[in-house]
């Protein structure tokens, strides 16, 4: 009997440690609502359509969702479509959220026809090129699991690793940000876990 519930107790102990591991998770964007976690920077359309976050028409400067909260060293799951023509992006640990862009952020692109491809979909602009046989974004349903753990940075899109990296850029904490450039994004699915 002693061996029963002691062999009983192991695996509960294990179950509670397996159900354990997908906590810590907070949903900013979940497809219908999350636009109260972050503040506009610059004109965009953004609304809650058709189950995501989107915008499709805004000024003649990139516009962003920025989050409300600064983050340091976390895991994020981003879930995103982008139409053959966006210029988007996710970008991490921002310096200003009133003046966002890839020289004071880090950003996990999302822009198949970026006219340097090195740095087009699952790149750091400026910080780590894409392989040569990027996979593209565009008229599909994609996915960024994105991890920045001090310098260390990696971005795996559509379960693929596209970027692995120590960068020396000194940007240790700051917001996230969502971008619209060009063309049609969505966005149905943010999480965000601290490290």
């Amino acid at each position: 009997m002693k061996k029963h519930v002691f062999a009983l107790t192991v695996v509960a102990a294990i179950a509670a440690g397996c159900a354990g591991s997908g906590m810590g998770w907070t949903t900013l964007i979940d497809g219908t609502s999350g636009m109260e976690n972050f503040d506009k920077f610059r004109e965009a359309n953004w609304q809650a359509k058709d189950g995501a976050i989107q915008a499709d028409m805004g000024g003649k400067d990139p516009a962003y969702l920025v989050s409300k909260k600064s983050y340091r060293d976390f895991e994020m799951r981003v879930e995103f479509w982008a139409s053959h023509d966006a210029n988007s992006g996710v970008f991490l640990r921002c310096q200003n959220p009133k003046d966002v862009g890839d020289e004071n952020c880090f950003e996990a692109n999302i822009f198949d026809q970026r006219p340097d491809p090195s740095y087009a979909t699952g790149a750091i602009v400026k910080v780590a090129p894409v392989p040569a046989d990027f996979e593209r974004a565009g008229g599909k349903w994609n996915t960024f699991d994105i991890t920045a753990k001090g310098a260390h940075l990696v971005v795996v899109m559509n379960g693929k690793k596209t970027v692995d990296v120590m960068t020396t850029r000194n940007h240790m904490s700051g917001p996230i940000a969502l971008q619209w450039g060009r063309g049609v994004i969505k966005f149905r699915k943010v999480q965000i876990r601290e490290l």
